[in-house]
């Protein structure tokens, strides 16, 4: 644990320290590439119906940016967000069991996501 640089107290007497050093690096570091990440995104996603699931969100991200595209309404972009990380939280939280890397590796997550999707089309990865 760091030690505290000093110690300040807000107007209503709440403790405030600010830190010489900064914080533990997270887990973020623990890959560095997404060739590293990817087979720890691939464990992730052992089950069949979350991987199912991702699939699904996936097409439905691309047909509601699609529908945000051709209507000029970025409510279905945002549309689209919940979309994907909706199935795939679901398959997460309900059928793995497991927390989403998105919380702790976010850009490599959706990128993962992305080429699992092809993966998949290619039949590289079975549903």
């Amino acid at each position: 644990m760091p030690t505290a640089d000093e110690v300040l107290y807000s107007p209503a007497g709440a403790r405030i320290i600010r830190w010489c050093q900064p914080p533990p690096v997270q887990a973020m570091n623990r890959f560095a590439s997404f060739r590293e990440f990817y087979p720890f995104y691939l464990e992730e996603h052992r089950n069949r119906i979350s991987r199912r699931l991702h699939f699904i969100g996936s097409w439905g991200v691309l047909v509601l940016l699609a529908t945000a595209m051709f209507t000029g309404n970025p409510w279905w972009a945002l549309g689209a967000l919940f979309c994907g990380y909706g199935f795939a939280w679901v398959g997460h939280f309900f059928f793995e069991k497991n927390r989403p890397a998105t919380f702790k590796h976010p850009f490599y997550s959706f990128a993962g996501d992305w080429v699992m999707f092809k993966d998949i089309l290619t039949g590289k990865i079975r549903l």
